[in-house]
Parts: C-alpha cells; structure tokens; sequence
C-alpha cells in the first residue's frame, strides 16, 4: 500500500504519534522547571504572610490606641485611665503586636483634646524580618461647656 491510499485516520495517528516521540527530546523538563521556580513561590508565600503580619499588627496597635482614648476622654477620667485600657486590650489582643510594653502606650492629654501612642514591632514570619509599628487615636475630652 502506498501512502496516499492509507485512511484518513490512519494518516491521523501516524501524525499523532509522530508528535508524541518528538516531544521525548523534552522529557524531564517539568521537575527541572519546578526547581527554578519552587524558590521564588515560596519567597512570595512567606512575603505575603509577612504583608498580613505587619497589617494585623498595625490594626491591632490602633485598636488599642482608639481604646486608650475612649477611656481617657471621658468624663472626668483619671490621669492613667488610657493606658491602662490600652494596655489591657493589648494584653487580651494576642501576639501580633510584640514589643509594646518595652515603649508602653502613652496617652497625652490637654484641656480638649486627647492622644494616645502605640508603637512596638509587627511578628516576624521571615526570621530576621519584622518591621515597627507605630499607630495614633486622637480623640476630644468630654467637659461641660457654658450654652
């Protein structure tokens, strides 16, 4: 038989199969490709995580300082009524935000307004990696003002 009078599906699978056996000059290109890239995938697993660590932290140290501030703007508030709340929520926050009680929070207050301070370091997922963390609530003393 010669080649043109094959079935047309036989010329099909002579095609295909001619294809499969060039693409053996590649074989075991996949787990060499996966070498390269395995290192730069996890890289950005862990700075990814990283970023959400620093984020948490960050949220966790203006919650705080937001607490400090209801607390100390209220009326007739003592002088350490801020501090103390944030640093009771940093204690019931868990451990995003370390380092806060070597800086412990500071709330500074004038005749109307209140600020409060939180700064300390975010958790580090990276070893060696961890970046500061400072966040600020602002907030106006309740006080009886003439109509």
């Amino acid at each position: 038989m010669s080649r043109a009078t094959y079935p047309r599906w036989h010329r099909a699978v002579i095609a295909a199969r001619r294809r499969l056996v060039g693409g053996d000059r590649e074989r075991g290109a996949n787990p060499v490709e996966l070498a390269v890239l395995m290192p730069l995938i996890l890289v950005l697993l862990f700075a990814s995580v990283q970023i959400a660590a620093v984020f948490l932290a960050r949220s966790t140290a203006l919650n705080a300082a937001q607490s400090g501030v209801n607390a100390q703007r209220s009326y007739q508030a003592g002088s350490g009524a801020g501090v103390d709340s944030a640093t009771g929520f940093l204690n019931d926050a868990g451990g995003w935000l370390v380092g806060w009680d070597k800086s412990a929070p500071t709330c500074v207050t004038t005749a109307t307004d209140v600020t409060c301070t939180v700064s300390g370091r975010s958790v580090s997922v990276v070893p060696g990696v961890d970046f500061a963390v400072q966040q600020t609530a602002h907030g106006t003393v309740e006080r009886v003002t003439p109509p």
